[in-house]
C-alpha cells in the first residue's frame, strides 16, 4: 500500500514512533496533548486521539487523568522492538530481493550518518 494511502492516524502514529526512536521522548515523558499535536500536524483531534489510543492499547502510553499522556516504563524498548520486527518482517524482504536483482551487497550501501 502506498504510504499516502495509509490512514492518517497510522501516519500520525509513525511520526510519534519516529520521535520515540530518535530519543525526543523517553520513558515517563509526557506526549503533546491531543489538541496541541493535532494543531502542529494539521490533523483532526479525533484522528490524533485514535493514534494515541492505539499506543495506549499497545501499552506504550499511559493516561494520567487530568494531567496528560505519558510514555510507559519500558515503552522505548518496546517501540524499538516492534519497529525492528516490522522492518525485518515486511520492509526488509522486498529491499533484500531488489538488492539481489541488482547485484548489490551490504558493502555497496552508503551506511554512514549522511546516508
Amino acid at each position: 500500500m502506498a504510504e499516502d494511502a495509509r490512514p492518517v492516524y497510522l501516519r500520525l502514529r509513525d511520526i510519534i514512533t519516529a520521535s520515540i526512536l530518535e530519543g525526543d521522548y523517553g520513558d515517563g515523558d509526557m506526549l503533546p496533548s491531543v489538541r496541541a499535536f493535532a494543531a502542529t500536524q494539521g490533523a483532526n483531534p479525533l484522528t490524533v486521539a485514535k493514534a494515541y489510543q492505539s499506543f495506549q492499547d499497545d501499552g506504550i502510553v499511559v493516561v494520567r487523568r487530568g494531567v496528560g499522556m505519558f510514555l510507559a516504563d519500558g515503552a522505548s524498548t518496546r517501540v524499538r522492538d516492534m519497529e525492528r520486527e516490522r522492518f525485518l518482517g515486511s520492509v526488509w524482504p522486498p529491499i533484500a530481493a531488489q538488492m539481489r536483482r541488482l547485484g548489490l551487497t551490504v558493502e555497496d550501501l552508503p551506511l554512514g550518518q549522511n546516508a
